[in-house]
């Protein structure tokens, strides 16, 4: 991993959903213990930070708020005026209203919208600390990668993704930054998903991630904690961050049964995959022989019992510090 500068942008906009300032209190009144998070430093954060948004991003991993400000951000004038040239923000104000438009569905989120925070996390997944490349470089789309058969389901994302790379690229943006800013606007597009703050820096890297990075949807529970460990997330951080597939619809595992959902309400950013995939007895929704393996296991049964719990919802509201905590260390491979 070669460290580089990294500038920082929160262009939010008006993207939340009601209920996101209550849900940002109730992160001190839980139980998962984010505040006490002391993850291991990559990168040039090891021996500190080269800048202040260096900074920013170190306070995050340690665990510092990573949901932006409920403010809303105006741009300064038109796309191509020099006003917005000069401000950071304002081209990505313009991108995310452009993916916005695409990744709402009436009052649920769209299928480009789960496929935008599948695809961030297959870009950025293909590195481990023992990697010397890869990670969050654009690399998915920039070279063959999108074809290894982990990356199956991708293709519409994937297309619309760099059509709106081919429409925004002399604005001086890069890929890498685009599919991380695709899956940031896809989680808040779904009602109740978090309003995480965006950084911008990312280089793109056209050649193809390490392979063997990605978790398979049948892994057994320890291989999943090892493959997470080496990218220094925890195991009850494995168990929040796989509740993104509260929004999922798969089409591999299952190929006779493709488009079905993982819980039942899969246009919503909630709780229920959690006990819905400890129900064995609902037929409607498909669940991962991974997701049921870190239910059940040992080391993870209990912190996904207290997300499937009555309160559950707002204790999982922790995920949304530890997406912020993954976008942030996004920023850094």
């Amino acid at each position: 991993m070669k460290p580089y500068t990294i500038l920082g942008c929160i262009a939010t906009m008006t993207l939340a959903y009601p209920g996101m300032d209550r849900v940002v209190r109730e992160i001190k009144a839980r139980d998962y213990g984010i505040e006490k998070r002391s993850p291991e430093m990559i990168g040039d954060l090891i021996d500190g930070a080269s800048s202040a948004t260096g900074s920013t991003i170190k306070s995050i991993l340690q665990g510092e708020y990573a949901i932006a400000r409920r403010s809303t951000y105006t741009a300064p004038g038109p796309i191509d005026s020099d006003e917005c040239k000069k401000d950071t923000c304002c081209i990505w104000s313009y991108i995310a209203s452009d993916m916005q438009n695409a990744f709402q569905d009436g009052s649920s989120c769209s299928d480009l919208a789960r496929g935008a925070i599948r695809q961030g996390f297959h870009d950025a997944a293909t590195w481990d600390k023992g990697s010397s490349y890869g990670g969050a470089d654009g690399s998915l789309l920039l070279s063959d990668e999108l074809s290894r058969s982990e990356n199956a389901g991708l293709e519409s994302i994937g297309d619309q993704t760099k059509s709106w790379f081919q429409k925004y690229r002399d604005h001086n943006i890069t890929m890498a930054d685009l599919i991380q800013a695709a899956a940031i606007v896809g989680v808040v597009s779904c009602p109740g998903g978090p309003r995480i703050r965006l950084f911008v820096g990312r280089q793109d890297n056209s050649q193809a991630g390490p392979t063997g990075m990605l978790p398979s949807a049948f892994a057994d529970a320890q291989s999943l904690i090892d493959l997470f460990a080496a990218k220094t997330f925890s195991a009850d951080d494995l168990v929040a961050l796989v509740g993104a597939h509260t929004v999922a619809k798969q089409s591999t595992v299952d190929a006779s049964r493709s488009g079905a959902s993982e819980d039942s309400t899969p246009g919503t950013w909630d709780n229920k995959i959690y006990s819905e995939t400890l129900d064995s007895g609902n037929k409607s929704i498909l669940t991962f022989p991974s997701d049921k393996n870190l239910a059940t296991y040992s080391q993870t049964s209990s912190q996904w019992n207290t997300f499937a719990c009555t309160n559950g919802q707002s204790l999982w509201a922790n995920a949304s510090i530890l997406f912020g905590i993954f976008q942030a260390l996004l920023t850094l491979l």
